[in-house]
């Protein structure tokens, strides 16, 4: 028995199938979502190996890694296994591959369609477990002048302030905005509240010569956008 155990460790594996090797010896996009899990936790538990142990807790998140990213430390610290340093290193991996997208979206500051606003803020808003409604505020080249949280609310809605959107505006003299807020519940359809806040936004915007040039609607996978339905 002792020694079947023994066989379950990575380091009796053959050296082609050992994550770590593997990396080195084929490079970085070899390697299954669960290796690479299995490399951050370094080692399983005495009847089930790293790379066994990561495929059962991608399992639980139907091999979602987004999924994955919003377990929290106690919730991973569920799988035996997992304790809190095992658990630490699989949230701040994953944190990190969140801000890096968010970086890459961020260096894309020109608008030039709805798809290049979900790109933006897919990575800021998409995967959150409450609504935020933000506003990126524009210059006369539809370049991104600055990203601005409004308001952040509970799972199904927020409050927006015109009056503290229009503000800003002014102060960092945008001269179009676009309004964006997520639906954490995947829906994108765009409730009578929505539609009665984007034509409320964009009557008092018209009056300070402040043109709102879209509403998007953001989810984890996908997004609506009101000037691309004609419902601006």
């Amino acid at each position: 028995m002792n020694h079947e155990k023994l066989n379950l460790s990575i380091k009796n594996w053959a050296e082609d199938d050992r994550p770590r090797e593997k990396l080195l010896q084929k490079g970085k996009l070899s390697l299954s979502d669960s290796e690479l899990i299995a490399i951050l936790i370094g080692s399983g538990s005495k009847n089930e190996t790293a790379v066994e142990l990561s495929k059962r807790i991608l399992s639980s998140t139907k091999n979602n890694l987004s999924e994955l990213g919003r377990l929290s430390i106690n919730q991973l610290c569920k799988f035996k296994g997992i304790g809190p340093a095992k658990a630490v290193s699989i949230v701040a991996a994953l944190e990190l591959g969140r801000r890096r997208r968010l970086e890459e979206a961020l260096e894309q500051k020109k608008i030039s369609s709805s798809q290049s606003i979900f790109e933006i803020m897919q990575p800021v808003i998409g995967e959150l477990p409450h609504e935020e409604f933000w506003i990126i505020y524009l210059n006369n080249s539809n370049k991104v002048i600055e990203q601005f949280q409004i308001s952040k609310g509970g799972i199904t809605g927020t409050l927006v302030d015109v009056r503290i959107t229009l503000k800003k505006a002014l102060e960092v003299g945008a001269v179009s905005i676009i309004l964006v807020h997520n639906h954490p519940s995947g829906n994108l359809k765009a409730s009578e509240a929505d539609k009665q806040l984007t034509k409320k936004l964009k009557t008092a915007a018209e009056s300070l010569d402040i043109k709102v040039l879209d509403h998007i609607i953001v989810t984890e996978k996908s997004y609506l956008s009101f000037a691309d339905e004609g419902m601006l």
